[in-house]
C-alpha cells in the first residue's frame, strides 16, 4: 500500500531516516564496548556507578529515540510509492536483518538492566564478541538496500 502524498517528502524522509540510523548504530556499537569495560570492574564501586550512568544515558537518550525514529521513518519510506519493488527478494533479508538489529538492541537493554542491578550477565569476552554482531547486520542491510542483489 503506497501513499501518494509521501512522494514529494521522499528526499527528506530518506535523509532523516539515514540520520536516525547513524545515531542508532553509533549507540549500538558503543554500548557493548561499555559492557566490556563494565565487566572488568568490581560491582558496587565508583567505576561501576559511572558505567551505569553512561549506559543508561546512551540507551535512553540516544539509542531508544534513534531506533524509534529509524523504524517510523523506514516504514514511511516503505509506504512511499516506488521505493520498494515488492516482487524483489532483497527487502526480505533487509527486514530480517533490521528485526535482528532490533532484537540485539533489546538484548543490550536487558543487559543494561542487569548491570544496573550489579549483576554481570556475561563475561568481558562475550561482550567483545557481541560487539561484532551489529557490524555483520549492518553490512547485510547496506548491501541489500544499495546493491539489491536479488
Amino acid at each position: 500500500m503506497a501513499i501518494e502524498a509521501l512522494a514529494p517528502l521522499y528526499p527528506w524522509t530518506k535523509a532523516l531516516h539515514l540520520i536516525a540510523v547513524i545515531a542508532w548504530m553509533a549507540g549500538i556499537f558503543y554500548l557493548p564496548r561499555l559492557f566490556v569495560y563494565h565487566s572488568a570492574v568490581a560491582p558496587g564501586g565508583a567505576q561501576s556507578t559511572l558505567f551505569q550512568t553512561m549506559e543508561r544515558r546512551l540507551l535512553r537518550g540516544i539509542m531508544n529515540p534513534a531506533m524509534i525514529a529509524t523504524w517510523i521513518l523506514g516504514l514511511t519510506l516503505v509506504l512511499t510509492p516506488g521505493v520498494v519493488d515488492w516482487r524483489a527478494g532483497w527487502w526480505h533479508l533487509k527486514l530480517l536483518s533490521v528485526l535482528g538489529m532490533t532484537g540485539f538492541h533489546m538484548h543490550l537493554a536487558g543487559a543494561r538492566r542487569a548491570f544496573a542491578a550489579e549483576a554481570r550477565p556475561h563475561s568481558e569476552r562475550y561482550w567483545r564478541f557481541m560487539n561484532e554482531v551489529p557490524t555483520l547486520l549492518m553490512v547485510v542491510i547496506v548491501v541489500m538496500v544499495i546493491v539489491k542483489p536479488f
